[in-house]
């Protein structure tokens, strides 16, 4: 249609246009793409398990037990027992009585949100959450509400506006994907506590990230609640694939028969499951891997810092470097590439307008040397592009 063409080639003229890039090699902090080698400081892969032998020995073994797939919703027949051995360690990862294992992150922000709750409720919610967050609240039943990023000042203002008697959500994100900072978690708690409200928190980028086993925000932060409900996934620190939430017994029960996307979804094939539960078995058993990462993050923010690059804020391995507008921010990520270094500008509408920036993400697995070769680059293409 004609009118596709007008929005691409609007997109394109905005410096907004996306595509898609090949790579032709395992993920690890080193791929193949366009036919030569190059440094990978984009991936959410923070301990570096994508490529695990561990993670794969475990996979494969699964195959070879329980086959390729599971046939059905886990409701009919695809409930394997994989799935009981994986929510009872994520429950333990958590803190939690239990956690429900879902397809994705983003099905299971929209399945729980969905299900909590009902058409008279409150939304609270962070204006950077996660887009799947923004969509699991718009398409509740429920009234949908911002405040400000980490101002828990205006949502106690917007707390105490609430109807009498309503039942509120409070939504957050643990680790903010672009920002790469903290929830207020324990104020938030304090807040919920004060307001009898709920805590619903999206702990992707923070499960075996943050806390001394990567358990999370709240292991960050020590804290604990029957009020908190916590959302994670399979696809970053752990390097595979699929989403859960963990919480109350009641919650899950209530998740198993209300949340859409759990209910009408063909569970995730054995292969899934046994690598995650490698991956929870292998970080909390040995914290060496989250130390590597950290140690990586505080060398790469010491330099970058020097360097005299805005990184927003930063408090985890994902480090920002503000650029200001998509264009520059795109001929940042261009040039870097020809370098042999991928990392991606991050445009709206995924960011706030006027904030285009580069999205660093440190790996456990990186070495100091690719860290060094990135610094390097940032440096040269910087003063060029007069971003420093």
């Amino acid at each position: 249609m004609q009118e596709f063409k007008e929005i691409l080639t609007q997109l394109r003229a905005e410096g907004l246009y996306r595509a898609l890039l090949q790579i032709d090699s395992e993920a690890s902090a080193t791929v193949r793409l366009q036919g030569r080698d190059v440094l990978v400081f984009c991936a959410n892969n923070y301990l570096g398990l994508a490529n695990d032998a561990r993670l794969k020995k475990a996979a494969t073994e699964a195959i070879e037990a329980w086959g390729s797939g599971a046939g059905a919703a886990r409701l009919v027949s695809g409930n394997i027992g994989l799935y009981g051995a994986v929510e009872k360690k994520l429950a333990q990862c958590k803190g939690t009585a239990a956690a429900l294992v879902f397809s994705t992150g983003y099905m299971a922000n929209l399945g729980a949100i969905g299900a909590i709750v009902k058409k008279g409720d409150l939304i609270l919610a962070d204006r950077l959450n996660h887009a799947s967050l923004v969509d699991a609240c718009r398409l509740s039943d429920a009234r949908f509400r911002v405040y400000r990023h980490r101002d828990t000042a205006q949502l106690e203002m917007l707390l105490q506006k609430r109807n009498a008697g309503q039942n509120v959500l409070i939504v957050s994100d643990g680790v903010f994907s672009m920002e790469g900072d903290i929830a207020p978690l324990p104020e938030i708690l304090r807040l919920a506590d004060y307001y009898d409200a709920q805590v619903y928190l999206d702990d992707a980028h923070a499960t075996g990230v943050l806390g001394e086993n990567g358990g999370g925000t709240a292991a960050h932060f020590g804290c604990s609640s029957a009020r908190l409900i916590q959302m994670g996934t399979f696809s970053k620190a752990l390097g595979g694939f699929g989403g859960f939430v963990a919480g109350t017994e009641d919650l899950i029960h209530l998740l198993i028969n209300k949340a859409r996307p759990f209910i009408y979804t063909t569970a995730l094939p054995a292969s899934v499951l046994a690598s995650a539960l490698a991956a929870l078995e292998l970080f909390q058993n040995d914290p060496s891997l989250i130390q590597q990462l950290w140690r990586n993050r505080a060398y790469f923010v010491q330099k970058i810092s020097e360097l005299g690059f805005d990184i927003l804020g930063s408090e985890t391995p994902i480090v920002p470097l503000l650029i200001g507008s998509p264009e520059k921010a795109l001929l940042f990520s261009k040039q870097l590439l020809e370098k042999d270094i991928l990392v991606s500008a991050i445009r709206p509408p995924t960011v706030p307008k006027g904030t285009a920036r580069l999205r660093v993400t440190l790996m456990a697995s990186h070495t100091k040397e690719q860290i060094d070769v990135l610094l390097h680059e940032l440096e040269c293409i910087g003063q060029r592009l007069k971003v420093i």
